[in-house]
């Protein structure tokens, strides 16, 4: 038997019924994520955790609320903005998705060429597309790995994050994008949200992204709703 007895008490997490509430009257069909190794799913297991990542838990919560929901997942580790517009933009518009998921940037801000305005420019593109596409969009800020690991605040890793999550808010603004908002989330600060090589989040960090996503998702429904 899977032993899931710490995610089933941690208070980021959702329940399924949780997230079945949250998802009541989702009115996606098709969905695709497109980006990095985050959007791929890598991430070290954690005791007392289901194995899944993010995006694989996200569309079992929305099989559940739609049934016979088509999923494509492009991501490709180690790619930076340009190469998601470059290699899966096109496939991810051939898809014919409702609901993208946009998950890349995070490994342009390690190069010492890292550049805001290019990943803005290519972000701009994918979003863009997508949306023109009839996509509604998710995107992600990254946490301040610094709070949990304080010797990271020395460089310029942490300025690149603000920056990098300044053009995520941006560009998301423009496209009308759900931002599933990491930054100062309260659990940056617990060490084991993030794999050992402390560049992609543990799965009690996919776990918490993916409850942060379907409440975005919860809310872009109710707002529905209400319009």
């Amino acid at each position: 038997m899977i032993d899931t007895s710490r995610e089933a008490r941690d208070p980021y997490c959702l329940t399924d019924g949780e997230a079945d509430e949250l998802l009541r009257g989702a009115p996606w069909r098709r969905f695709v994520v497109v980006g990095d190794s985050l959007a791929k799913g890598v991430g070290e297991p954690a005791e007392g955790y289901l194995t899944r990542s993010w995006a694989e838990r996200t569309v079992a919560a929305l099989r559940r609320a739609q049934t016979g929901l088509e999923y494509l997942n492009l991501g490709v580790e180690n790619l930076r903005a340009a190469d998601v517009r470059a290699t899966q933009l096109a496939a991810a518009v051939e898809f014919r998705p409702d609901l993208a998921a946009v998950v890349c940037g995070g490994n342009d801000l390690l190069p010492t060429d890292f550049a805001p305005e290019s990943v803005e420019a290519d972000l701009d593109v994918i979003l863009g597309s997508l949306r023109a596409a009839g996509a509604d969009l998710v995107t992600f800020t990254l946490q301040d790995i610094t709070q949990a690991y304080p010797m990271l605040a020395e460089g310029p890793l942490l300025p690149r994050i603000r920056a990098l999550n300044d053009v995520v808010r941006a560009v998301s603004a423009r496209h009308d994008a759900v931002v599933v908002e990491m930054w100062g989330h309260p659990a940056q600060s617990e060490t084991d949200i993030y794999s050992a090589d402390l560049m992609h989040a543990s799965m009690r960090g996919h776990a918490i992204v993916s409850a942060e996503t379907i409440r975005g998702l919860g809310r872009l429904i109710a707002a529905s709703v209400a319009s």
